[in-house]
C-alpha cells in the first residue's frame, strides 16, 4: 500500500470451541451460523511474499452472504491465509490482520508482518490470520470498467487551484461512478461496506473454531477493526489499531484530513533536505518549503516527464509515509529541479481503485453539489496550502447511486476495555487529529499510545521501541497501560 499514491491514501498505508451450536439470531451482527470448515493448501505464489515465511503461509476460501440479512441467499467468496504459530504449546489464539486501503488486499500480510520484525512470541502465541476484504483481489472482486487512462489517474482528484478546476474534474467524477454503477459487479454494490468486511471476519473467526478473536489492522484497517469490535464486541479478545482514521471511517472529513498530515509531516523532509545540502533543495526548513511550492508551480504551468504538479505533490505525500523513502524523495526533488524526469509511479491495479470507491462511497454519504467541493477546495487552500486543493476537490462519491442497505456503523464506548491504539505523531496519511476522536469515541474501551516520530505505520515496522514494546506486551500477555502513553522519539541510529 506504500508503493503508490493511491495506496497510499488508502494507504494513501496495518485476531476453544466453534459455536455451532449456537442459533441464528434476528439480525445481521448475531448470525451465528456455522460456516463451512476451511480447507487449507498452498497459497499461490505472489512476488510480494517471497520472504522467509511465505512458504509456512496457508490459503483457503471460506463462503459467506453477499447480503447478511438474508443470509441464506447468494455467496461470495473470501480469500483466507494463515502463518501458524510456531509453537502449539504457547498459542493463545488467532490473530486477524488488515494492512489498510480499502481496496488492499491482504492475504500476504501475515508473512509480510512476520518479514517486517513480528517477534517472536507473537507469532509463537497466534495463528496470524490475513483475508482479501470482499471485492478484493482474490474474494470475489469488483470492477468500475477503468480504463488504462482512468488507470492512470488513480483516485487522488488534481490540485484546484479554482472553482473552475472543481467543475472541470466534476465530469470525470460522475463517469467513474456511473461506471460502478453500471458495471458486471454492480450488484455487489450495496453491500460491499467495512460493516459487511467486518461480518466476514466474524464468519472467519467461527470457521477456525475460535469463540473470540484478537485484531491488529492498520491504516483503514484501524476503522475496519472499530467496526468489528463494535459489532462484535463479545468476540473480540484483544484489539489493536495502529495509524488510527476517525470514527467516520474513510469518510469525506477523512479524505480532507489529508491536507492536514500534509502539514504535519512535512517538515521533517524539510529538516532532512535542509540537514543535506547536496541536494540543492535549500538550506533552511523554509527555504526547502519554498522549494516545494516553487516546483509545485512550475510544474503545473510545464510537467517534466509526466510529472506535472498534481502528481508532484502526490509523490511527495506518499513518500512521506516511511522515513527510508526521504533520501529517494529528496533525489526526485532534485532531479525535477533540473528538468530531468524521474520514473512515474507504477499503474494501480483497477480491482484496487474499485474496490476502494466500492467501499469509500458505500460507508458514508457524501456530499452532491459541486458547489459543496469549490468551497471546501477554497476553504483546504487556505489551510493546507500544499495538498489542500486535491482533498477538497470533488471525487465519484459525490454522484454515487443510493442504494445503501444501512446507515454507517456508531462508534462508541459500549463493550469490554480491550482496545489498544497506536499512533504517530506526524502521520501524513491518518493524522493524530483523527486518531484523537476515535479514542474519544471509543472512551474508556481504549487506551491511545502515541510515539514521537513521523511517518505511517508504528508497529511492527516503526523504530521506536517504547510503542513497539506496549503492543507487543498486549498481545502476548494482555498487559495494557493503565492510561494514554506518550513514548518520546527514538534516537537516531
Amino acid at each position: 500500500m506504500r508503493k503508490n499514491l493511491s495506496r497510499a491514501l488508502a494507504a494513501t498505508a496495518v485476531a476453544a470451541a466453534a459455536i455451532s451450536g449456537a442459533s441464528a439470531a434476528a439480525t445481521p451482527d448475531t448470525v451465528t451460523a456455522t460456516p463451512d470448515s476451511l480447507r487449507w493448501g498452498p497459497c499461490p505464489q505472489k512476488a510480494a511474499s517471497q520472504n522467509a515465511d511465505a512458504p509456512r503461509l496457508e490459503c483457503a476460501t471460506l463462503d459467506v452472504p453477499l447480503d447478511y440479512r438474508n443470509p441464506d441467499g447468494r455467496k461470495i467468496e473470501i480469500a483466507v491465509s494463515r502463518l501458524a504459530s510456531k509453537d502449539p504449546s504457547k498459542r493463545r489464539g488467532v490473530l486477524l490482520t488488515n494492512p489498510g486501503g480499502p481496496g488492499a488486499s491482504g492475504v500476504d500480510y501475515p508473512a509480510q508482518l512476520a518479514g517486517a520484525g513480528l517477534p517472536k512470541d507473537v507469532l509463537d502465541s497466534y495463528d496470524v490470520i490475513g483475508f482479501d476484504p470482499r471485492g478484493v483481489g482474490r474474494s470475489t472482486p469488483v470492477t468500475c470498467d477503468l480504463t488504462p487512462q482512468q488507470q492512470a489517474r488513480g483516485n487522488f482528484p488534481p490540485y484546484a487551484h479554482t472553482a473552475a478546476d472543481v467543475a472541470k474534474e466534476a465530469p470525470h467524477a460522475r463517469t467513474i461512478a456511473e461506471q460502478c454503477a453500471t458495471s458486471r459487479t454492480a450488484w455487489m454494490l450495496p453491500y460491499t461496506t467495512t460493516a459487511n468486511t467486518a461480518r466476514d471476519m466474524d464468519r472467519i473467526r467461527a470457521a477456525l473454531g475460535e469463540p473470540k478473536t484478537s485484531y491488529l489492522g492498520a491504516s483503514y484497517g484501524s476503522y475496519l477493526g472499530a467496526v468489528y469490535t463494535t459489532l462484535f464486541p463479545e468476540r473480540s479478545d484483544r484489539i489493536v489499531l495502529d495509524s488510527n482514521m476517525g470514527p467516520g471511517g474513510y469518510d469525506l472529513a477523512n479524505f480532507r484530513s489529508l491536507g492536514r498530515g500534509m502539514e504535519d509531516r512535512f517538515p521533517d523532509f524539510a529538516a532532512y533536505a535542509a540537514a543535506h545540502p547536496e541536494y540543492g533543495l535549500g538550506s533552511t526548513p523554509k527555504q526547502v518549503t519554498a522549494k516545494f511550492f516553487e516546483l509545485a508551480k512550475r510544474l503545473d504551468a510545464e510537467p517534466v516527464g509526466g510529472i506535472d504538479g498534481t502528481l508532484f505533490r502526490g509523490m511527495t505525500f506518499e513518500r512521506l509515509y516511511v522515513e527510508g523513502f526521504m533520501p529517494k524523495l529528496a533525489g526526485e526533488w532534485q532531479a525535477l529541479d533540473k528538468g530531468k524526469p524521474v520514473p512515474p509511479p507504477p499503474p494501480i491495479p483497477e480491482n484496487f481503485l474499485a474496490s476502494h470507491s466500492y467501499v469509500t462511497c458505500g460507508d458514508s454519504r457524501w456530499p452532491g453539489k459541486v458547489r459543496d467541493y469549490q468551497r471546501n477546495a477554497a476553504i483546504d487552500r487556505l489551510k493546507y496550502p500544499m495538498l489542500g486543493g486535491t482533498t477538497g476537490n470533488i471525487k465519484p462519491c459525490a454522484y454515487w447511486p443510493d442504494s445503501r442497505v444501512e446507515p454507517p456503523v456508531r462508534i462508541g464506548d459500549r463493550g469490554p476495555s480491550n482496545v489498544l491504539m497506536v499512533q504517530n505523531e506526524r502521520d501524513p496519511g491518518t493524522p493524530l487529529v483523527g486518531a484523537m476522536k476515535l479514542r474519544r469515541a471509543f472512551g474508556d474501551r481504549a487506551t491511545m499510545v502515541t510515539a514521537d516520530q513521523g511517518g505511517h505505520g508504528v508497529y511492527p515496522f516503526g523504530r521506536n521501541t517504547c510503542a513497539n514494546n506496549t503492543v507487543t506486551a498486549f498481545l502476548t500477555n494482555g498487559q495494557r497501560p493503565a492510561e494514554d502513553l506518550a513514548c518520546a522519539a527514538q534516537p537516531n541510529k
